[in-house]
């Protein structure tokens, strides 16, 4: 028997969603191969093009894309152009055509001959027209905005101005704040080309505050069309922040407003980017200022650019100050990425001291003066992008490291930050660790040696091996008001929460599980826990934002400072370090952070000159 061709309709979805499954996973390869045959599969009748035929191949496109596989992007992108043409009108070739057009935009951007902005044009402006068919504004608003990006890419900008215009007033209608922010950025990008710097300033702002209003309802970003938080998100904070930042061009100051301004966008980046990891808006804002946190801390804020690295310098008492590097985000990245292979144990001091001396001179020199006339002794910094996977610590001023020079710690922003320092006579540890090996994860023999150690300085409460079960240790925090809890353990800090864990003798706690169960004594009963030690974790190898995973369990875990280690050193020196921290820590009037300069300082001046030893361990959070 012969069957209809509509009958191979749940297998194309089959495929298509088995693709989805890959992608989400990571597997590219894998996803590009159900794309690729779901294409395949004859749907309709007739040779017409229906709606889970559109899906896959605008998928396999999509992968075609970001593989860099830009031959066979454009021949597929043909084809979707040519069977898109005389379809009747319905969402999904509405939204088809939409989704190629932002497809080919990425393509021109690596073959500037890969089909014409005229064609792109006449495409859109059918989707225009099919959606007031369609009695379907949402569309209608997509489709007139990317037709005025269109227009932008021509550089017919009076044009694309006033198409976004349109598609502005039709999502501020319909109170469509996921689409309205996309055409209040365009506008920001088209009058920043014009010259109008003030107005650019003023649609970049309504942008990132409708981007501020959607914190609680991320998914609907992503409905209609194609959405990267790295796309579609961040450059609008960042190019906001680098206008604000720019020298005015009469040679003045840039105004202290800007200024401000800048570093409030910074913060929010931070936050909406840890919303993005954990997608769903779960990061409790608190507007702070440094001068009621500690009247001897500075605050360093990077800021990566496009075509600069910018510093906001935030004093006790003093205006903000900013300053420049001009490098591209690519040099950067090279860069910080040499620093980090130079802090391998088998480096040489000739790899590592220039490298680290340049980022020194990126973040810390110009303010050298300013923090010492401050009498500054904490450094704070908010990192950004791949500089959150250097440990501060080792910068080098072409004498000493800079933990040689100030206490040092991390925080995703004074807004996620709770001012509280830990009370030193309930200091009382629960410690687990795991020596043995176990789930296929290799032993870490000098852990019995660290917990013993500290065991023998500070009350404590020892889980090892067998006795270190998820189930055991979420009991001991239930039961007993320990202020610091040390684990000692396998972990893994990633972009991913999936692949950001601490591992237990019978399972892997998951980032999104620390809130369960560190959080479980949250009842009134018992304070929370003030410090969470993670000795033997690392930051994931390969991955760039690996230290979102880092700020996510500091965050997540709702303890007010997290100590962790950006890369796995488990022997001797670690439990020397760990020793002298808390001999450090249980002085009356020590604040975290310098109990760790110290203990970082005693590895350094006592055979453990490689900053291998010493840099990896970093303060999140509370430093005092």
């Amino acid at each position: 028997a012969i069957r209809s061709s509509n009958s191979f309709a749940p297998i194309q979805g089959f495929l298509v969603g088995l693709g989805d499954i890959y992608y989400a996973k990571g597997d590219e390869s894998k996803a590009r191969e159900f794309y690729r045959e779901a294409t395949t599969i004859p749907v309709c009748q007739n040779n017409n093009f229906c709606s889970k035929a559109i899906e896959s191949e605008l998928k396999f496109l999509d992968l075609l894309l970001a593989t860099e596989d830009y031959l066979k992007a454009e021949k597929t992108a043909i084809k979707l152009v040519n069977n898109l043409e005389n379809l009747p009108p319905s969402k999904a070739t509405v939204y088809g055509r939409i989704e190629l057009a932002n497809s080919i935009s990425k393509l021109r951007q690596f073959d500037e001959q890969a089909i014409p902005n005229s064609q792109v044009a006449k495409m859109l402006a059918t989707a225009v027209k099919e959606a007031k068919i369609l009695g379907d504004p949402r569309a209608e608003a997509y489709a007139l905005g990317y037709l005025g990006k269109t227009y932008e890419e021509n550089q017919q900008l009076a044009y694309a101005e006033k198409l976004s215009r349109q598609a502005l007033g039709i999502a501020q209608a319909i109170n469509a704040a996921d689409i309205a922010y996309r055409w209040q950025w365009q506008l920001g990008r088209i009058l920043t080309v014009q010259g109008d710097k003030r107005r650019a300033i003023a649609a970049y702002t309504e942008a990132v505050n409708s981007l501020q209003s959607l914190r609680n309802d991320l998914a609907a970003i992503s409905r209609d069309v194609q959405f990267s938080f790295r796309e579609n998100v961040e450059p609008v904070y960042r190019q906001l922040v680098g206008l604000l930042l720019e020298t005015p061009g009469d040679g003045s100051e840039v105004p202290q407003e800007n200024i401000q301004q800048a570093l409030e966008v910074m913060e929010s980046l931070q936050v909406a980017e840890l919303d993005n990891f954990f997608r769903e808006a779960c990061v409790r804002v608190i507007s702070q200022k440094i001068d009621r946190i500690d009247a001897k801390a500075a605050v360093i804020h990077p800021a990566i650019l496009s075509d600069r690295l910018e510093v906001i310098l935030s004093l006790p008492g003093k205006p903000l100050r900013h300053y420049a590097t001009e490098l591209s985000q690519e040099e950067i990245e090279e860069i910080v990425s040499r620093m980090r292979a130079s802090l391998r144990l088998t480096s040489f001091a000739s790899d590592r001291l220039p490298v680290a001396a340049e980022i020194y001179d990126w973040l810390i020199r110009p303010a050298e003066a300013d923090l010492a006339d401050s009498g500054i002794e904490t450094l704070v910094f908010v990192l950004d992008g791949v500089l959150r996977n250097l440990p501060m610590a080792a910068l080098y001023d072409g004498r000493q490291y800079l933990v040689e020079k100030y206490n040092i710690a991390l925080t995703p922003g004074l807004q996620l930050l709770e001012a509280r320092s830990l009370q030193r006579e309930k200091l009382k540890i629960l410690m687990g660790g795991l020596s043995e090996a176990s789930q296929g994860f290799s032993p870490l023999p000098g852990v019995e040696v660290e917990l013993a150690e500290i065991a023998s300085q500070v009350p404590s409460e020892k889980l090892l091996n067998q006795q270190f079960t998820t189930q055991q240790l979420q009991k001991e925090i239930e039961a007993n008001p320990f202020p610091v809890v040390h684990l000692a353990t396998h972990g893994q800090f990633s972009s991913d929460p999936e692949e950001t864990f601490i591992l237990t003798w019978n399972d892997k706690i998951k980032v999104n599980e620390f809130e369960g169960l560190l959080r479980s004594r949250e009842d009134g009963r018992t304070d929370p826990i003030e410090l969470l030690i993670l000795s033997a974790c690392q930051t994931a190898t390969g991955d760039k934002r690996a230290a979102l995973g880092l700020a996510g369990v500091a965050i997540r875990s709702g303890t007010r400072s997290t100590l962790a280690t950006l890369w796995s050193v488990s022997d001797r020196s670690t439990a020397d370090l760990m020793v002298e921290f808390y001999r450090e820590l249980a002085k009356d009037g020590e604040t975290k952070a310098e109990a760790l300069r110290a203990a970082q300082l005693s590895l350094l001046n006592n055979g453990y000159r490689h900053p291998y030893f010493w840099a990896p361990f970093v303060l999140v959070g509370n430093w005092l």
